[in-house]
């Protein structure tokens, strides 16, 4: 920091200016060694990149084309301006919380067939530029480009745009085809790595082609209208400058939000890689609540499977733990305004504190404008962020600190080899949180020793880590778990100690006062870690690493002096971990307390009512601890269109053992239906905690009349084994609406309901209908059979079953008599073979009332 400040000092004393070249040379310099220079050659633009005067970047073209112009040729300079940028910031996430940039920014103004600016940036750790035009074009093409020599070692990511292919090991020259950011080569002594940075709906992603000659690069879409390009941004220096750098997040808009104070990082268990279809579980997704509360763990995420029926009651179970429940939801169900605002706030509205959203697969200009649009949304419910099957990191985490995390990896979901993983760090982690899922112990391959496992979360950067394995796993491995415990996920300083994208990556971190180091290997070696990078005195060290024989992890203890080094040796596909801190006589670990929320009771008075719209019913609670808390809040919470009469009950400390009772008035409001009054009691232990429980209040509806059609009907419930329940239509993908006509063995029917095993739709009869018809069978929609079986249940009693119905037979007559029967229950089992190809219709679904 100290180099920093200096030419932060020296650029503010020393304007700018130009430098002395020939009349179509321009050369920017920047606060550092490196040096930018643009090159007209008949007017066709060039861009090359020295340090201390040795080329590293070749000249290579620049320039647009748009629909009514090509600004590749035929230019001249018309103007330039020079500025220093200096800033500092702060992120939420990242190998360094507290950021301070300073870049010298050249803008060269060119005229030709239009006019447009060249905006380049100098930084200590590389260069940038990006085109600006005066008003909006349509380009069709940039002529941006990257030169390397042709026997330049290349580490480059095949493209697709969710970034999950295996990196491959190459050369600049031999590598043909198109290839996904950040690209890494290495020319003469110094590393390069090219990417993007500020990409948002203004403009697409773009990824670089190769067949003989430079690197170019290639936008997503064959044209976007905008005023302002991303800067195409090389990262520039030894491996140490290039792991280290933040020119990604330096370069992009600054912060969108002023409060943040929301927004927190930390440790996620996570149940889908190890078991698929936990997600569909209640009770087993309370067991991973029930482990990250034990363990410390401020998340557990529920994958995709999850249910709307329990998802309110998963919430409030681990909340009152202390652990906050995160949701999976596919991008498709928020791809509409309309779903976005009725989704994102009924996450919000069940007291989830972020989403994990997949499958967006796109590097379009339609996409980044769903990502801002998206990203808006949910900072003002206040929903915390992670993008998978993303695209990489742009700086987005910058402009909205809300964004945990974002795949764009080859994940442990893919089981990649463990010799693939030291490039990672070098690479893809440079430019952004990356939710690699780390901490395989049993799931998977077992390529990787438990402490190579173990010392990922050190050695790569994600804002949320979602630990890959089952509780069970960890528990079996109970110093790795311990050590896991102790990590954090947001870091104040990082230290590349040593390593090489072919064969390991040695990292140190710092949080607050202690540092962690993870050290990971594709070879045997012995790891040298010089602690030169502690201050002086003695420091404990704790080292965790493998057995002679697969297992947990060994721990051993040394007190070393920043004058030493501490010596690993690792197996191949091994590594290590550690955790250091100031030692003092006595002091036996490093480890801090793992913090616990003390048990509480909270008991609600009724459960359930009936209540008519407008009427009003009385609700008592009464809470107690177990341990002495403080700030205690007593309340309810009125659904929207609902009103509370009744104040909170307060206590500025509660004893352990005392109980505080309250009692409120409610009235209903808002739609008919079922609906959750919460009542709840928030207190502060080592974090505030809020437990709640909820009246399940059900407003009725109209009783139906006449001969109606279950699709007419308003549903008081529904859940859907993929997407929402559709009306008149087959059940489709995931989006409401875009499923076919209904139709059975080749009959299409107008009216039914299309869904999808294992679903369930409630519908209020009031005891006013005495007969339920329909035709029941798969839909046609589907390319394979599946199977599924026909349930109806009146007030939770089977009326009807099936039995097994398959593809492509002809629709079975269903008809039940329904007389007494208050709710109706329309569901569909998977048939016993699994969920695939369950497109299951209830044609011609109606009632007799």
């Amino acid at each position: 920091m100290s180099r920093l400040l200096a030419s932060l000092t020296t650029l503010m004393l020393l304007s700018p200016a130009p430098a002395i070249a020939a009349p179509d040379r321009w050369e920017i310099r920047g606060p550092s060694p490196l040096t930018a220079t643009v090159e007209l050659n008949g007017g066709s633009p060039t861009l090359g990149v020295s340090r201390a005067g040795r080329a590293v970047l070749a000249p290579a073209p620049i320039g647009l084309r748009t629909t009514t112009a090509d600004l590749t040729s035929g230019l001249r300079m018309v103007g330039r301006k020079d500025r220093v940028v200096t800033e500092r910031y702060s992120m939420t996430t990242g190998k360094r919380r507290q950021r301070a940039a300073v870049m010298t920014e050249t803008t060269l103004t060119f005229e030709g067939a239009a006019r447009f600016d060249l905006k380049i940036r100098v930084a200590q750790d590389g260069v940038a530029y990006r085109y600006v035009t005066p008003a909006p074009v349509t380009i069709t093409e940039e002529a941006s480009a990257f030169r390397l020599p042709a026997d330049a070692p290349a580490w480059l990511l095949p493209y697709n745009a969710w970034y999950e292919a295996n990196r491959v090991r190459t050369t600049a020259g031999a590598a043909n085809g198109e290839f996904g950011y950040p690209s890494l080569f290495r020319t003469g002594g110094e590393h390069v790595l090219i990417t993007e940075s500020d990409v948002d709906g203004r403009h697409s992603g773009s990824r670089l082609r190769h067949t003989t000659g430079d690197y170019r690069v290639v936008l997503a879409d064959a044209q976007l209208t905008t005023t302002q390009t991303p800067w195409r941004t090389a990262i520039i220096g030894d491996l140490a400058t290039i792991s280290t750098s933040t020119l990604v997040d330096d370069l992009a808009s600054p912060s969108k939000l002023t409060d943040t104070s929301w927004v927190r990082p930390g440790n996620v268990a996570w149940s889908w890689l190890s078991e698929h279809d936990s997600p569909r579980s209640f009770e087993r997704q309370k067991q991973y609540v029930d482990f990250a509360a034990r363990n410390g763990w401020p998340y557990s995420l529920v994958d995709e499977g999850w249910s709307a029926e329990w998802v309110p009651e998963l919430v409030r179970y681990a909340r009152a733990k202390g652990v906050e429940i995160l949701l999976w939801i596919h991008w498709n169900n928020l791809d509409t305004e309309a779903e976005r605002d009725t989704l994102l706030p009924k996450v919000e509205q069940w007291g989830a504190k972020g989403v994990k959203i997949d499958f967006m697969e796109s590097d379009s200009q339609a996409r980044y404008q769903w990502y801002d649009a998206v990203l808006a949304k949910t900072a003002e419910l206040q929903l915390m962020v992670n993008f998978h099957g993303s695209t990489i990191p742009h700086g987005l985490a910058r402009t909205w600190p809300h964004i945990m995390t974002m795949e764009g990896v080859r994940g442990a979901e893919n089981f990649p080899p463990a010799a693939n993983n030291p490039v990672q760090f070098f690479t893809r982690n440079v430019v952004g949180s990356m939710d690699y899922t780390p901490v395989s112990l049993e799931v998977g391959t077992r390529e990787a020793s438990v402490a190579h496992e173990v010392a990922l979360p050190v050695v790569y950067e994600s804002g949320w880590t979602h630990f890959a394995d089952k509780p069970e796993a960890y528990e079996r491995h109970p110093q790795a778990l311990r050590f896991l415990n102790q990590v954090p996920t947001v870091w104040d300083e990082t230290r590349l100690i040593s390593g090489d994208p072919d064969t390991h990556a040695v990292v140190a971190r710092r949080a607050d006062a202690r540092w962690f180091i993870g050290a990971i290997s594709a070879d045997a070696r012995t790891v040298d870690v010089p602690l030169t990078f502690l201050n002086n005195g003695q420091w404990l060290v704790e080292t965790v690493r493998d057995p002679a024989t697969r297992g947990d992890v060994t721990r051993d203890r040394q007190v070393l002096s920043s004058r030493q080094t501490l010596q690993v040796p690792v197996q191949r596909n091994g590594g290590f971990a550690a955790v250091v801190c100031r030692y003092r006589p006595g002091l036996q670990t490093c480890d801090q307390a793992v913090p616990q929320v003390p048990s509480t009771s909270l008991t609600v008075t009724p459960t359930e009512v009936d209540v008519a719209q407008g009427s009003s019913f009385t609700v008592e609670g009464a809470f107690t601890s177990t341990a002495d808390i403080s700030d205690v809040v007593l309340t309810t919470a009125p659904p929207a269109g609902w009103t509370v009469t009744g104040a909170p009950v307060t206590r500025q400390r509660l004893k352990a053992g005392e109980t505080i009772t309250g009692r409120w008035t409610v009235r209903a409001g808002g739609p008919a239906g079922f609906t959750d009054v919460p009542v709840y009691a928030e207190f502060r232990a080592h974090q505030t905690v809020h437990v709640e429980r909820a009246v399940r209040a059900f407003v009725p509806p109209p009783v139906p009349t006449g001969t109606p059609f279950a699709s007419d009907l308003p549903f008081v419930s529904e859940s859907n084994g993929w997407g929402p329940v559709e009306r008149d239509r087959s059940n489709g993908e995931t989006s409401a609406g875009d499923g076919a006509p209904l139709r059975i063995a080749g009959v299409t029917y107008a009216k039914g309901l299309g869904t999808h095993a294992p679903a369930e739709v409630s519908l209020y009869l009031g005891r006013g209908c005495r007969a339920f018809d329909a035709l029941v069978g798969l839909d046609d929609e589907t390319t394979s059979p599946g199977s599924v079986s026909f349930q109806v249940l009146g007030d939770g009693r089977l009326l009807h079953d099936s039995g097994v119905v398959r593809g492509g037979e002809a629709a079975r007559p269903v008809a039940v008599d329904t007389t007494g029967v208050r709710m109706l229950s329309l569901r569909v089992t998977d048939g016993g073979d699994g969920r695939n190809f369950d497109h299951a219709d209830w044609a011609d679904a109606r009632l007799t009332c």
